[in-house]
């Protein structure tokens, strides 16, 4: 199974991608956005955990892109934010 886990905390990703390999899972990390759409682009994903707060281009949008292409992986969101509304855009992001 692949993985693509962004987040731009390096110690974060690291942490993540330790575990998942531990679990022998086949890893695509990245601490920037464009490298991360790249390898969605470009390789088969079947699960990502994305940085929401990321520079560049945010978690939120990085789902919106992979939806909007027809992927349906599952998707977690690493996030801070506790707000209700940031907790709804999360899960309410499809394709349109």
């Amino acid at each position: 199974m692949n993985i693509l886990v962004l987040d731009d905390e390096k110690e974060i990703a690291d942490l993540v991608e330790l575990y998942m390999k531990s679990q022998n899972y086949n890893v695509f990390k990245f601490y920037d956005s464009k490298a991360a759409i790249e390898c969605i682009n470009n390789q088969k994903i079947d699960f990502a955990i994305l940085d929401v707060m990321i520079k560049d281009i945010n978690g939120f949008e990085i789902c919106k892109r992979i939806r909007e292409k027809g992927m349906n992986f599952p998707i977690i969101m690493l996030t801070a934010k506790i707000e209700n509304k940031d907790k709804i855009e999360g899960l309410t992001i499809r394709s349109r």
